[in-house]
């Protein structure tokens, strides 16, 4: 993968705006035993893919494909560093819930926050938020509509990282920036019609550790809870936004941000 780097001479270090992304992908740090726990019953299984160095996980009514450790340490940092970068703070060193990030001129990505509808009220969403995809692919959710922002590097190389494993060509990706543990996301399923029947989507992580829960619209207490770390992959595919429901929950003693990448194919 092409390596374009640059000198960030303000600083002192070495900033890259593409990001080289380890030849193997994945990290040696994978157990092949499945690091969570799956319901007991009919239609639950896995195995791990040695040929993908990746958990294939059977549900019913979906699947999941998870690697713990799908970017290598350096590549995460780096690419951590590049979505939060900014013309006034350094990002590794920031309380976020001391600043306000309107103020500033973010290098990389448009980060906003949003109001969206719930319970017939317009609030603030409880994280930023930025849509980015092929012309035309605008999102809408919860009262929102989303027009993308044109494809830049980092993403691009991104989307060019975990498309062979996907079996997808993704034009669209949704960010969520959790400044720390009070940022969250509530019960929900992507299912909207713009999504197509059966979507897969992937979601990589940068960032503090999350729990990231997984329960069945017909039996909420069926439910999966993944910790997803900084590097991260999960991949939801097969019929799961029909008859599940996800969700990020508060942590209150996680300091740290965590941004996530959902790669989506607007139909």
């Amino acid at each position: 993968m092409t390596k374009l780097q640059h000198i960030n001479e303000e600083k002192g270090y070495l900033v890259k705006k593409n990001f080289q992304m380890n030849e193997t992908l994945f990290s040696n740090l994978n157990s092949k035993e499945l690091p969570f726990d799956l319901p007991q019953g009919e239609g639950y299984d896995w195995h791990f893919d040695e040929s993908q160095q990746v958990f294939i996980i059977h549900l019913p009514q979906g699947e999941l494909l998870y690697a713990a450790h799908f970017f290598d340490k350096k590549t995460s940092d780096d690419m951590l560093s590049y979505l939060l970068k900014n013309d006034t703070i350094d990002c590794k060193s920031t309380d976020w819930k001391n600043v306000n990030p309107n103020e500033l001129a973010w290098e990389n990505i448009a980060w906003r926050l949003d109001s969206i509808l719930m319970f017939g009220k317009m609030i603030p969403q409880p994280r930023f938020t930025a849509w980015y995809g092929d012309e035309g692919k605008s999102y809408k959710y919860s009262g929102l509509t989303m027009q993308p922002k044109p494809w830049n590097e980092g993403l691009l190389a991104l989307k060019k990282a975990i498309e062979p494993l996907a079996k997808a060509t993704f034009n669209s990706v949704l960010l969520n920036w959790y400044r720390d543990g009070q940022d969250h996301m509530g019960w929900h399923a992507d299912n909207e019609p713009e999504l197509g029947k059966n979507p897969t989507i992937a979601s990589v992580n940068f960032g503090a550790s999350r729990r990231f829960l997984l329960r069945r619209k017909d039996n909420r207490s069926e439910k999966i809870e993944i910790l997803l770390h900084h590097g991260s992959l999960l991949l939801m595919r097969g019929a799961m936004q029909h008859f599940w429901q996800h969700a990020l929950p508060k942590a209150a003693k996680v300091k740290d941000s965590r941004v996530n990448l959902t790669f989506r194919v607007i139909q």
